[in-house]
């Protein structure tokens, strides 16, 4: 049985020394390209140095509101179609060549859709370099004068860098380069330079870093990659090429043909990703750099679209890697120490552009290299969107940077291991104004972002200024002897004395002899040999005259070396017990400031405590005030529906004291009539003889025998309990055409008298109604009481009808008639007493329209909602019965 395999537990990142206090945003910079001339129509306008604004063409989708949408975007500088390669190198690359030279490291790439100039602006053209070797000048013409020999620094495959002294370096390139390049003035990469690039890097700028540290040594190495479909692939490989088979670039025409092999990531002793057997190539000179980056350039992968003749189907990464290491204390070599070694590298990146497959037109292996570009774009832009929501909103969130080689490979660089830069460029024509949206929200997005600083190096501790002391020694050195006659370094022109006897040596005649009789030629050349004989006996004393001279100046400059030596070893004892002091001094500040920094961190500690604490309780005093809010607000809304409960049940309380006073009133009023009545009765009663007592006659008898007075007497003023009438506003109505509501009760009494009231063109109604009452003007009441005397009595209670503001109608009662019966005076006619009994008197108090004051506090209001119609509301004081 198979045991699963467990996964290997994931490694920890490792914490880098790093400025994670101090960062910076990742520099996004805009290039707009010219509009060429086959393109009509521009989607983009530069609005100033920091802003561009795209608008859609014509024919585009619009928006809901019929309106075009025109979005703007920032980005720390916009360069627009009149710069030059100059100004955009200044401002953006300038700082990171700067940043190199200093030991820090850069990453510049290029983004933007296919077509937009990313690799015009990363090479340039002939005549006009772009930035890539624009920063080679500007390196070499800063370390030109401070360049290590070739191969004093030698790369160890491990990301790292060995030196080795210039011994070793002459073995070494004795052995690779040879003695025919050694004894060569003239480089043969300069004799061999192909034209169609020579015009890219011939730059008269001469730009160059000022601050160079003088007492060191420096040397460059240059490789080239290029990410195919996610893999990567070494453009500096040396590899045989046979001019009958097809080049490298072109797999699958022929089948004994290798590939090259992809090369894979790796991770250093210090965390730092790297490209494992990667070819690096020590360069000295501009034109070597460039030279091998073309030849590098000329096996990148290009390919024919619809969109571009030659769009780049690969990513491809120029890797410029700057070794620095100071010289040792006499200034002359180089320190043999690794650890002084500062390595720097700034990483030129041109990616490939994005491109929709329904434009281009790819099919095939075109197709596949789109969507491996667009999926490693898409992986970038995803880190990207992680970075800042960690930034932003202090998530954990993973970086997904394994997700491609391109992300993966310069992942340190987002974590702190260098400055980055974006140059985003843009096509203007509106073809690809849909692409240049989703580009600038990229932008934008990355803008975003914050990198922390790189630490800077260490500082050696070494002397500054070895250099130039041991130039100067030197110099001194050949002018002491150019006083004393000796031999002057650096003069071969001046001619001493020893090269004036030389040339005067006199030339040896031939030595053959033609026949035995000649005497010429040997005395001639014993004379000849003679005199050499002299001029080398002279040559001889002239040198040991040299000889013993340089040995006195030779012994005078030890006299003066040892006398320095001394006044040096004096100095340098001063000096070593200020150093020593300083030394005490040091540690005594070092332990103060240990002491400070525990004392700090305690602090710290306190103070994160107290704003831990201060934190809670200002949530807990925002939690108490939000309570105390909202009890306040209760409180209040409760408060406001108590006072509108009280006055509301004051109101009606009112209301119902002012209706029971008034009932109560009206109770006791009849009360005091009925015992009224009862008296007058008890007291006819009394003071009638009972055997004289006739019965009472009817009434029918009464009308018969005795003629009656009808007496109908008007009230001007109002009666008892009938609220005063005032003055209002009546609406207006042309004389004569009154009419009336007649309102008679159903237990109203006829009565047999000759006056009867009469309304013309009224409407009788036996209960009120809305109807009747919204097309008077005037409102009657016929009421029926009994009189003291027991006649009936008759009022007439009028009123006026108004419209009031619910819709409805209400009757504002004037005036009271009053018509009754009288005897006439000086009759003493007594009327007997009826056999029938009369009704109870409780029965005629107790009718609900019995009493003036009831039928008079009766008002007719129509209101929304009533039963009787839309706001008739019926408000009469109903009489209480007797208990």
């Amino acid at each position: 049985m198979k045991t699963a395999r467990t996964k290997t537990p994931r490694r920890p990142p490792p914490k880098k020394p790093s400025n994670a206090d101090q960062k910076d945003p990742v520099g996004v910079y805009c290039r707009v390209r010219p509009l060429s001339p086959s393109d009509q129509e521009c989607c983009i306008e530069v609005i100033n140095e920091t802003t561009v604004q795209l608008h859609p063409p014509d024919g585009h989708k619009v928006n809901r509101n019929g309106e075009y949408k025109e979005t703007q975007y920032s980005f720390k500088q916009v360069f627009g179609t009149q710069i030059t390669q100059k100004e955009l190198f200044d401002v953006v690359a300038k700082p990171l060549v700067e940043d190199l030279i200093h030991g820090r490291n850069g990453l510049l790439f290029t983004y933007g859709v296919t077509g937009s100039g990313k690799t015009h602006t990363m090479t340039g053209s002939p005549g006009d370099g772009g930035l890539l070797p624009r920063c080679l000048d500007m390196i070499f013409n800063s370390i030109s004068k401070f360049q290590a020999k070739r191969y004093v620094f030698k790369t160890d495959d491990r990301n790292g860098m060995d030196i080795q002294c210039e011994v070793d370096a002459l073995l070494e390139r004795q052995k690779r380069e040879g003695h025919s390049q050694l004894a060569s003035k003239t480089p043969l990469n300069k004799q061999r330079m192909e034209p169609e690039f020579a015009d890219m890097i011939n730059i008269q700028d001469h730009c160059k870093v000022e601050e160079v540290d003088e007492d060191s040594v420096y040397s460059v190495f240059v490789s080239y990659i290029e990410i195919y479909n996610n893999y990567i692939y070494d453009l500096l490989e040396e590899m045989p090429i046979d001019p009958i088979k097809p080049r490298w670039n072109t797999p699958g025409k022929n089948a004994e043909f290798m590939p090259p092999q992809s090369r894979n990531l790796r991770e250093d002793q210090n965390h730092n990703m790297y490209i494992a057997g990667c070819t690096e190539v020590e360069v000295k000179t501009t034109e070597e750099a460039f030279d091998v980056f073309w030849k590098g350039q000329k096996k990148r992968r290009i390919a024919n679209t619809t969109l571009n003749r030659e769009s780049s189907r690969s990513h491809s990464v120029f890797m410029i890697k700057l070794a620095q290491a100071p010289l040792d204390a006499d200034g002359d070599n180089v320190l043999q120490e690794k650890e002084q070694i500062t390595l720097s590298q700034l990483s030129l990146v041109d990616l490939a552009g994005s491109e929709r497959t329904n434009r281009t037109k790819a099919e095939g292996n075109r197709l596949r290299e789109a969507g491996n570009i667009n999926q490693s774009l898409m992986t970038l832009r995803t880190c990207i969107e992680v970075l800042r929501e960690n930034q932003r909103y202090g998530t954990n969130k993973m970086v997904p940077y394994r997700d491609s080689k391109l992300t993966h490979l310069f992942k340190n660089y987002f974590d702190g291991e260098g400055k980055v830069r974006m140059i985003v460029c843009v096509n203007p024509k509106a073809d690809d104004h849909e692409e240049s949206l989703q580009v600038m929200r990229f932008a934008e997005m990355t803008q975003e972002v914050e990198v922390a600083r790189p630490v800077d190096k260490p500082i050696c501790g070494l002397t500054p200024g070895r250099r130039y002391r041991n130039q100067a020694f030197k110099d001194e050195l050949s002018r002491r002897l150019e006083e004393r006659g000796g031999p002057v370094i650096g003069e071969p022109d001046d001619q001493s004395v020893i090269e004036v006897l030389i040339q005067s040596f006199p030339p040896i005649p031939s030595c053959e002899l033609l026949n035995a009789n000649d005497e010429n030629t040997l005395p001639l050349l014993i004379e000849v040999l003679e005199k050499r004989r002299r001029i080398r006996h002279m040559m001889a004393e002239e040198f040991n005259k040299n000889v013993s001279s340089f040995k006195s100046m030779l012994q005078e400059v030890n006299g003066v070396v040892a006398a320095k030596e001394n006044i040096v070893q004096g100095r340098m004892s001063e000096r070593d017990k200020i150093i020593a002091s300083q030394k005490s001094e040091m540690e005594r500040l070092e332990k103060k400031i240990k002491t400070l920094e525990y004392k700090i961190d305690i602090l710290e500690k306190t103070t994160t405590i107290y704003e831990d604490e201060k934190r809670s309780l200002q949530h807990d005093l925002e939690n108490q005030t939000q309570k105390l809010q909202r009890q306040l607000s209760d409180k209040r809304r409760l408060e406001a529906r108590l006072q509108g409960m009280v006055s509301e049940n004051s109101m009606k309380w009112e209301k119902e004291c002012e209706r029971r006073v008034a009932a109560k009133q009206l109770e006791m009023q009849n009360k005091l009539w009925v015992k009224d009545e009862k008296l007058k009765q008890l007291k006819a009663i009394v003071t009638e003889p009972k055997s004289e007592r006739p019965e009472r006659p009817s009434r029918e008898r009464d009308r018969e025998r005795e003629p009656r007075v009808p007496v109908r007497s008007i009230s001007p003023s109002p009666a008892p309990n009938v609220p005063p009438v005032h003055a209002r506003h009546r609406r207006s109505r042309s004389a004569g055409a009154e009419r009336w509501v007649d309102h008679k009760p159903p237990s109203s009494v006829e009565t047999e008298t000759v006056m009867q009231p009469h309304v013309p063109n009224a409407i009788k109604v036996s209960v009120a109604s809305e109807k009747a009452l919204a097309k008077c003007d005037k409102y009657m009441l016929t009421h029926q009481q009994l009189a003291s005397d027991g006649e009936i009595e008759t009022k007439l209670i009028k009123g006026d009808v108004f419209r009031t503001r619910g819709g409805g109608q209400a009757v504002q009662f004037t005036d009271i008639e009053t018509l009754r019966q009288e005897s006439p005076p000086g009759s003493t006619r007594k009327r007997k007493s009826s056999p029938t009994k009369p009704p109870p008197q409780e029965d005629t108090t107790e009718s609900e329209w019995t009493d003036v004051e009831t039928r008079c506090a009766v008002a007719v209001e129509m209101r929304a909602g009533s039963n009787l119609g839309p706001g008739y509301q019926h408000h009469a004081i109903t009489k209480r019965r007797k208990p």
